[in-house]
């Protein structure tokens, strides 16, 4: 008998981003820039900052394992109850815990593919079955993940903007899609990267199906615009019994204090969040321009990354590399021929465009 169970067995672990000072190590490079992993390319906002110094000063005690006042925070920023909303360490945070909650062996989640892996992970895990639906034109084919429902299907999944490839549904197909849906099944509609987007057709899944009565789950997090991946914390907009579900699988204390103080300090700042959004969206444009300079024809992206095929992507990953660039390579995504690389600052982006420059003329010449 194995000490081990059996569903984790053939399972592979979530691949993070390499680390610059691991990668300065092994290579020996003076300068390397992450463009791997999404994150904001600028630091939390300076309320944020403040918070997390007042948070360290008391350390020595326990978080509130209720993580109250950021979920009253929350809960009053979108018009929404406090049992409405559960905190806890990123959005993918909420995934672990609504999987916790509702996969028994066997049970089924549904989601299109390529897209984020802890969505499959978490099921795995758990002896859960991952009903994978290929994208339709890098999007998520949503009557395809309806067909693929069955009476075991207890989770479905909507990437919106879907990482990798950055696309979205429109507001009518998403909403449409919900109202199909059947009751057995919780829909969870991942919006992480919603504060970068400004585009009339992409709906808000808090206002226009939350509220509207739709069984749905909305993710959103601290670690893209606020810049607080490296503290974890994320949220979701969840019906009440949902939000109760998740509190009985959770470990005690699992969002530090300094995570709560500064994602509640960062709620108050919209001019710096218009201007982070501002900002992403000129560096993403110049992302594509680099990337359709040297022949290469990235997919139209709403989120703080650019998803383009380019035969291997795992061999372009060591290339630049080797120039001091991470980008993400997206095996564990589905997309072994593609490269996902995020926005980083203007001089940034263009450290990479001149590292893949090098690149390409090495591999042609």
């Amino acid at each position: 008998m194995s000490l081990f169970r059996a569903a984790i067995a053939e399972l592979v672990p979530y691949e993070p981003g390499k680390p610059v000072e691991e990668v300065q190590r092994e290579l020996g490079l003076d300068r390397v820039v992450k463009l791997a992993s999404n994150e904001g390319p600028f630091p939390p906002f300076p309320a944020a900052l403040e918070a997390i110094e007042r948070a360290a000063r008391d350390l020595n005690r326990y978080p509130d394992g209720g993580v109250y006042a950021l979920r009253a925070a929350l809960a009053e920023r979108h018009g929404v109850r406090l049992e409405e909303v559960v905190v806890a360490g990123g959005a993918d945070g909420v995934i672990d815990l609504l999987s916790q909650a509702t996969l028994d062996p066997g049970d089924e989640i549904v989601c299109g593919w390529p897209s984020f892996p802890s969505y499959v992970l978490d099921a795995l895990k758990l002896g859960g079955v991952p009903v994978k639906v290929p994208l339709r034109d890098h999007t998520y084919d949503l009557d395809a993940l309806l067909a693929a429902i069955t009476p075991r299907t207890k989770l479905v999944y909507l990437c919106h903007p879907n990482n990798p490839t950055g696309t979205a549904n429109g507001r009518s197909e998403v909403l449409a899609f919900l109202d199909q849906l059947p009751e057995h099944v919780l829909c969870v509609l991942d919006q992480a990267y919603f504060e970068y987007i400004d585009v009339p057709d992409y709906p808000d899944g808090i206002e226009e199906a939350f509220k509207a009565g739709k069984r749905v789950v909305v993710l959103r997090t601290f670690s893209k615009i606020y810049g607080l991946a490296g503290l974890r914390c994320g949220y979701g907009i969840a019906p009440a019994d949902v939000v109760t579900a998740t509190s009985k699988v959770r470990r005690a204390f699992d969002v530090t204090s300094e995570a709560q103080a500064a994602a509640a300090a960062s709620l108050g700042d919209p001019d710096e969040l218009a201007r982070r959004r501002a900002l992403n969206a000129a560096g993403r444009e110049r992302l594509v321009e680099i990337l359709r300079e040297h022949g290469l024809d990235p997919v139209p992206s709403l989120g703080n990354f650019v998803y383009v095929e380019v035969g291997g992507g795992r061999d372009l990953f060591q290339r630049l590399l080797r120039e001091g660039v991470i980008v993400r390579p997206l095996d564990g995504f589905g997309a072994p021929d593609a490269v996902r690389v995020s926005v980083g600052t203007p001089e940034e982006n263009e450290f990479f465009a001149a590292a893949l420059g090098r690149v390409l003329v090495s591999e042609t010449a």
